[in-house]
Parts: C-alpha cells; sequence; structure tokens
C-alpha cells in the first residue's frame, strides 16, 4: 500500500525502484548560515593537469603527488554533527543550466527529457536503499548537505569504506579549498521517524552511524576550473570514512552491503537510470530519501567535445540530492553509472551527471589501492 510522507506526497510503485530490481550483495553551493572566518585557499597542487591529455599518462607517482599536494584535512571533532545541526544544514545547490535557452558556442545537447517527476522510497529503508544516505559539510557560507552512495571497494571486498559522490560537495574548484567537517550518514531517516523542524534522536537520523572522511579525492580537472561548463563533466568525488564510533565494522557490513561502480559503460546498455538523492531544497525538505526513475536511455549534454558527454535525465529532484546515486541494472544487480552535478529548477526538472570513464576509473583504482 502507497504511504504518505511527512510532505503529504504519495510513493507510487516506482518508490521501491532500487529494492525490487534486485538485493545487494553483503559481504548520502552557497548556502544561508553561520559565516566562518575566511580561509586563504589553497594553492593549486603543481601537478595538477593543464589538459585533459595529461592524465593519458599518469603513472602512480603523478597520483600520489597530486593526492599529497590536493591537502585533504578532515578534523571533524566527533558529536559536531548534532541532530538539532544536521536538521538547520542547507542544502548545498546543485549548479544550474537551461536546456532550454541558446546553447553557448561548444555546447552540444540533445533535446531536453520529459520531467520524471521524483517519489519518495518508503519506508523503512531496505538493505539495497540503505547504501545511500546524506553528506553533511561545512562550506565558507555555513553548514550543507548533499547525498551520497556506499561503493565496493576492489581491494576489500565485504568491507568497503569508500563513498562516492559529487566534486562540488567536497571542493568549491578553481580559486577555492576543500570543504570542512565531511561526514556521511547511511540510510538518513531510514524509519521515517525524523521530522524536519522537530527534535529526533541520533537513531531516528543516524541508524547507521556517522561515518568521518579521513581520505579524499576529485577529479584533477576539477581543481583547475570553475563555473558551469566543462568541468562539470568530470563532477565526480571519492571518500574513505571511518565510524565516529570504531565497532569494528566496515561501512559495507554496517549497512549490509554496497554497489559497484560501473566505469566506461556503453551507452547503448544504459536503456534506463534511476538516480537516489536527499533533495531540500522545496518542495523538499531533505527528511526522505526520493528517487527519480527515467524509463528511457538518458540524454547528452557536452561542454567540451574532447570530455565524455554528460549523462541528462528527466528529474524534479532540487538542491540537496546532488552527489546521489545513479544506478542501472547490470547482471541483475544495481550499478552506479553517474552522481548528480547539475540541473535546472524550472518546471521541465532534469539532472545532469559525468560519465564515468578513463579519467574516473584511474582515479578510483590509484585511490582504492593506495590511498588509505
Amino acid at each position: 500500500m502507497p504511504r504518505t510522507t511527512n510532505r503529504g506526497r504519495r510513493a507510487g510503485t516506482a518508490g521501491a525502484a532500487l529494492l525490487a530490481v534486485t538485493a545487494l550483495a553483503a559481504a548520502a553551493c552557497g548556502p544561508d548560515g553561520p559565516a566562518r572566518p575566511a580561509t586563504p585557499p589553497p594553492a593549486l597542487p603543481k601537478s595538477a593537469p593543464t589538459s585533459l591529455g595529461d592524465l593519458t599518462g599518469w603513472k602512480l607517482e603523478d597520483w600520489t603527488k597530486y593526492v599529497t599536494e590536493s591537502r585533504f584535512a578532515n578534523e571533524t571533532a566527533r558529536g559536531f554533527w548534532s541532530t538539532a545541526r544536521m536538521d538547520a544544514a542547507k542544502p548545498r545547490p546543485t549548479p544550474e543550466y537551461s536546456l532550454t535557452a541558446p546553447a553557448a558556442p561548444g555546447v552540444e545537447r540533445d533535446a531536453p527529457p520529459a520531467a520524471v517527476r521524483a517519489e519518495p522510497q518508503p519506508h523503512p529503508y531496505g538493505q539495497a536503499a540503505a547504501v545511500v544516505g546524506r553528506l553533511f559539510v561545512t562550506t565558507p557560507q555555513g553548514d550543507a548537505a548533499c547525498s551520497a552512495t556506499v561503493v565496493s571497494d576492489p581491494v576489500n571486498p565485504g568491507r568497503s569504506n569508500l563513498v562516492y559522490t559529487a566534486a562540488h560537495c567536497l571542493h568549491d574548484g578553481k580559486g577555492g579549498g576543500w570543504l570542512k567537517n565531511v561526514v556521511f550518514v547511511p540510510g538518513f531517516n531510514r524509519d521515517g521517524q525524523a521530522n524536519h523542524g522537530k527534535p529526533y534522536t541520533d537513531a531516528q537520523a543516524a541508524p547507521y552511524g556517522r561515518w568521518t572522511a579521513v581520505r579524499a579525492l576529485v577529479s584533477p580537472t576539477w581543481l583547475q576550473e570553475s563555473g558551469v561548463g566543462a568541468h562539470n563533466q568530470f563532477d565526480y568525488g571519492i571518500l574513505r570514512v571511518q565510524a565516529e564510533g570504531d565497532s569494528g565494522k566496515s561501512l559495507e557490513e554496517t549497512v549490509g552491503g554496497s554497489v559497484p561502480v560501473w566505469f566506461n559503460a556503453p551507452r547503448d546498455q544504459i536503456t534506463s537510470a534511476a538516480a537516489y538523492g536527499y533533495p531540500a531544497e522545496r518542495p523538499f525538505d531533505g527528511m526522505e530519501l526520493d528517487h527519480c526513475d527515467h524509463p528511457v536511455p538518458p540524454a547528452r549534454l557536452s561542454f567540451d567535445r574532447s570530455r565524455p558527454p554528460m549523462y541528462v535525465i528527466g528529474c524534479t529532484m532540487t538542491a540537496g540530492s546532488g552527489g546521489g546515486g545513479w544506478f542501472v541494472t547490470r547482471d541483475g544487480k544495481p550499478n552506479l553509472i553517474s552522481v548528480g552535478a547539475i540541473g535546472d529548477r524550472g518546471p521541465a526538472g532534469y539532472q545532469a551527471g559525468p560519465s564515468l570513464q578513463d579519467q574516473a576509473k584511474q582515479a578510483f583504482d590509484f585511490f582504492a589501492k593506495n590511498v588509505r
């Protein structure tokens, strides 16, 4: 029976899409909020590429130098993200781009896809949906929230501590720096007992605990570019996390599963996609895991023809859902093929996400094997 959420919206049969297609194998800018003292952004790593082609010849030492020089540091104190603080966090805005306005020179795009209404995931979230959660961060403008997904670690099968999200949920890009106090809350509000604007308990908000980022990597291209454009074609980021309270279990063991990332997925095999996240801008409030089930192949959007074109799907999710995973079914199981990167708040809502090709795979493989 469909249920009514605390927003009064009804969940359709598509609400259990991720759960219905498969069970997972066991083994989540510029918000209002309290301003923080300004700190100078870190210098661009000397090893950052000057062009996409620079990455094709990168070796282990190049990636090691890049991660070292990009200087990610996350000093979140245990208990920093109280339930009240999480409730007050603003959605991290998803950069906007209009698919209906005349395209700028060099932009290639398909016709805008038909809008797909976001639907809430029925409570309680099962094992499959629990891999998605909210990502809380502190920006120069205040506390904010994105979405992110537990992904499989090829180096530690069944014991992954890896989380995939959007680069804009971790780093401000050219001229900016890393966001602070980065914490992942998988299965946020799994049982639907937490309500925005009302007190709720840790167990209601974070049934699997809070997981602090200890290492991070964003696309090297992201650090040298800014604005809405070609660098969004590489809007991806990876985290390694650890539990606030050490239970001895990995993130994957704690939530009951993970999803593999399908790099270099052939477009002709992507016949549909489902995007998941925690939208927090009106008419949403960040308390519900929502999804858009796009029933046809994603459209294309490219700001730079030398880079993999983005996937585009119809979706009415708003800010806060950025970084949330996009899933397709492969061999009977869900695989992550993208994350929410840019969108449009207009009535013909859409989201676009990067196509995770060679650069993304190279970054992920390095991170999983070498960044502890």
